[in-house]
């Protein structure tokens, strides 16, 4: 990733903080005064992504390097719903920092058949106090067939959550990924 790049991740990281993904922002103009604008996101999907076991590179030159394989799971939502196919990964790296900047590329399969590319890179920060919950986020693109019902994938930011069940299945772990459309 290209540090203009990784500038704009960062930033748009920064400015999603809450479960809704709603942020305000300040225009200052001599004419209109202060304007507050608020963006949103609407419930995409939510998908049970299984992994498998966990490799470790080691230290790099950019920090700790780890890649987990994706193996398969499902994704739900109102408009759409089908299958993660096995074969994509989520390539992981604790920067010197402590924050893991994770990139996952895999498949999603539609009911109706459609093969969906995503890429997701997510940014993962522990609070210095341990006590809080941690900081995850990510922004979420979607490949879509262009001649398909779910070509309007293609044409929005999408935003996500990162979370692990409480109570992991040990032959069978999992993430759950949410995944929200800025409105």
């Amino acid at each position: 990733m290209g540090k203009i790049s990784l500038l704009i991740f960062i930033v748009v990281m920064c400015l999603s903080q809450s479960t809704l993904f709603s942020f305000a922002s300040e225009a200052n103009t001599p004419t209109q005064g202060t304007e507050t604008k608020m963006l949103h996101a609407a419930h995409v999907f939510d998908a049970n992504v299984t992994i498998g076991e966990l490799l470790n590179f080691g230290k790099s030159k950019y920090g700790e390097r780890r890649i987990i394989p994706i193996t398969g799971g499902t994704f739900k939502g109102p408009d759409i719903e089908g299958v993660v196919l096995p074969g994509g990964a989520d390539w992981q790296l604790t920067r010197p920092d402590g924050d893991v900047e994770l990139y996952a590329r895999y498949t999603l399969k539609t009911n109706d058949g459609a093969l969906i590319q995503v890429q997701n890179r997510v940014l993962v920060h522990m609070s210095k106090d341990g006590n809080s919950q941690p900081y995850i986020r990510s922004v979420i693109d979607f490949e879509a067939p262009s001649d398909s019902p779910h070509a309007w994938l293609n044409h929005a930011i999408f935003l996500g959550t990162l979370t692990m069940p409480r109570e992991m299945p040990k032959d069978k772990p999992y993430v759950i990924i949410g995944v929200y459309k800025v409105q």
